[in-house]
């Protein structure tokens, strides 16, 4: 195939896709069946298949089960914030965030021990089958699945103190940072990585998703000095919010 030349198709699904950008396909309408594809584009059945497949896998359309396929509605991405530590009334970051009466922030949370797995261990830097408390949260902002967050704190740090559960005891619910200085352990730096990955079926059905459809994921392990004392998986849609960071330059 010459440089530059797109497969078929590639190109009936890019003339699809830019028709429902341009509102040509509106939200909810039918798109055109397979066997319509086929003799407006002068292809075969396996190339209007592929180019439908092509839109269900960016999102653009999706299929309902004995209906057909529907262009899909696309909502303005919405902000999630990030920032530098803040020390606000003793919250923890989301809920510093969410502390705003405009976002109308909720959240559920459930804890229980295990043993931490190889990949854990190793952002902990402890050995593998250490015991560590795993926190999964999901958030919502005004009553739509905005993240999942999954947490998990060494209890070797926090075993037997009043801060082993995040979210019973004294502190409950309260940031990693004031929950560790309760038992004197300093938190002085926080470090995250962010990356992209196709969802579990568990995580889209979670945050009302497709499976498949893209998330972004956020790892972010609190440090006191060298030593890690929670590490954290927050995941969130990436088709309808965008991570923002605002952090202060020195």
């Amino acid at each position: 195939m010459p440089f530059g030349e797109q497969p078929a198709y590639l190109r009936v699904a890019g003339d699809l896709r830019q028709k429902i950008v341009d509102g040509k396909l509106a939200p909810h309408t039918r798109l055109p069946s397979q066997a319509r594809i086929r003799e407006q584009y002068g292809v075969s059945d396996t190339v209007a298949l592929e180019a439908r497949k092509v839109l269900m896998a960016e999102g653009l359309v999706e299929g309902r089960s004995g209906s057909g396929t529907y262009v899909r509605e696309q909502l303005a991405p919405r902000r999630v914030a990030r920032a530098a530590y803040r020390s606000v009334g003793d919250a923890s970051p989301f809920r510093q965030e969410q502390a705003d009466e405009r976002v109308k922030g909720t959240w559920e949370a459930q804890s229980e021990q295990e043993e931490a797995t190889p990949a854990i261990a190793a952002r902990l830097r402890i050995e593998p089958d250490e015991r560590v408390m795993r926190t999964r949260y999901l958030f919502r902002s005004e009553g739509e699945p905005t993240m999942l967050s999954t947490s998990w704190e060494p209890l070797s740090v926090t075993g037997r103190t009043p801060v082993m559960l995040p979210e019973e005891g004294p502190l409950g619910g309260h940031g990693v940072v004031e929950r560790m200085a309760a038992i004197d352990v300093v938190v002085d730096n926080v470090v995250e990585e962010v990356g992209a990955r196709p969802g579990l079926a568990e995580e889209t059905m979670a945050l009302g998703g497709v499976p498949g459809h893209a998330l972004l994921v956020i790892q972010r392990t609190y440090f006191a000095g060298r030593r890690a004392v929670e590490t954290a998986d927050v995941v969130i849609p990436a088709d309808r919010f965008r991570v923002t960071y605002h952090l202060p330059v020195k």
